[in-house]
């Protein structure tokens, strides 16, 4: 047990890597097994995955089909003229649109994020270290861009409000940007690309701070610790 022990306090960060990847990356499988036909085992790993994610068709993935996402109207006809985010998650796609990933955009700069920048650390020569400061400065911006989300939905309704056409945005830049930037989470939207960034300043943030706070609370306990020199019944 000692031995299993002090393995676990020098390699654990490879199990999580191993153990978390397949949460992180599961819900890709989704689409993979609508495309082949595994209908129930797909809606299994959507039905999971709920808890985790909103699953909001127009803010997320679709493989398998003519567009990597499309935008609301384009989902109401396909599915049902509804603007209630409880009936749209349901929608998982059709043969001809493709089949969405039980992740949404941002969820996967999140969670991919974190298994990224873990990856990433366990490679590095000379590992950083972010203060909690750090932590919460790059925290922040997700939690802003997510709040105002939530508040622009709940105010004027998923399809619009002051977070779908941004026209605060086109007035700050001065219209420099094409319509499309501006308006909808379709991809190149300012919509799309801040929830992308945001995630994984987040991830990045929560890597380099939480990781070396867990190995130095390992370290002193197990990494130096001699099974033999602690056994009852070791040979005089």
């Amino acid at each position: 047990m000692s031995r299993i022990i002090n393995a676990f306090a020098r390699h654990w960060l490879w199990a999580v890597v191993l153990i978390y990847g397949m949460f992180v990356w599961l819900p890709f499988l989704a689409p993979v097994l609508m495309e082949a036909g595994y209908v129930q085992s797909a809606e299994r790993i959507y039905f999971i995955y709920r808890f985790f994610c909103h699953q909001l068709p127009q803010r997320s993935y679709f493989l398998f089909g003519d567009q990597l996402m499309y935008d609301l109207s384009t989902i109401q006809a396909a599915f049902e003229q509804t603007t209630n985010p409880m009936i749209l998650r349901r929608f998982v796609g059709t043969e001809a649109m493709g089949w969405k990933v039980a992740w949404s955009d941002r969820m996967i700069s999140f969670y991919g994020g974190i298994w990224l920048f873990l990856l990433i650390w366990l490679l590095l020569p000379r590992r950083p270290r972010f203060s909690f400061v750090t932590f919460l400065m790059l925290g922040t911006p997700m939690v802003i861009d997510g709040f105002t989300h939530m508040i622009s939905d709940m105010l004027s309704g998923i399809g619009s409000g002051f977070r779908h056409d941004n026209a605060w945005l086109a007035t700050l830049t001065n219209h420099a940007f094409s319509a499309s930037f501006y308006v909808g989470d379709g991809v190149g939207s300012f919509n799309f690309w801040l929830r992308i960034i945001t995630g994984l300043l987040f991830s990045l943030g929560v890597v380099w701070w939480a990781v070396p706070l867990i190995t130095r609370t390992l370290t002193p306990h197990y990494a130096d610790y001699d099974p033999r020199a602690h056994s009852r019944f070791t040979r005089r």
